[in-house]
């Protein structure tokens, strides 16, 4: 389950006056489709925070495509780029519902000790769950 998908019905908040998705929602899209990745791999966001763990955002790149307009639906299709150290790399790409690629992005996170916010090696549990996944693509 390296790629997990997500179909998400923009808001009509979400837009703007010519009822084009803002772009800042972009993020939240990525991050809502990234927690169910995580839940379809047995993994709740909540419980590692609960653990101590958190994942802040270290990098990202989006590169906008095409507009996502009001009463679009769309599929954010979520990978993960390569087997986690302390840093865990996704890739994603938003499409709406004619198939047109709207966005793609890059998205870099860091395992992080909640107490002393210092860079961490991922739960081990996640790393053999991530180490089972095909990687021949």
């Amino acid at each position: 389950m390296k790629t997990s998908y997500i179909d998400i019905l923009p808001r009509y908040s979400e837009t703007d006056q010519m009822g084009i998705v803002h772009h800042s929602n972009y993020l939240i899209y990525m991050e809502q489709a990234r927690l169910e990745w995580l839940n379809n791999l047995g993994f709740s966001y909540q419980k590692m925070e609960e653990d101590g763990i958190l994942l802040p955002v270290y990098q990202i790149d989006i590169k906008y495509k095409n507009p996502i307009k009001f009463g679009d639906q769309i599929k954010v299709k979520t990978t993960l780029r390569n087997i986690p150290t302390t840093r865990v790399e996704f890739e994603y790409e938003i499409s709406n519902n004619s198939n047109q690629i709207c966005a793609t992005a890059s998205l870099t996170l860091v395992f992080t000790d909640a107490k002393t916010f210092r860079p961490r090696k991922p739960l081990e549990s996640f790393l053999e769950k991530c180490k089972k996944m095909s990687w021949d693509d």
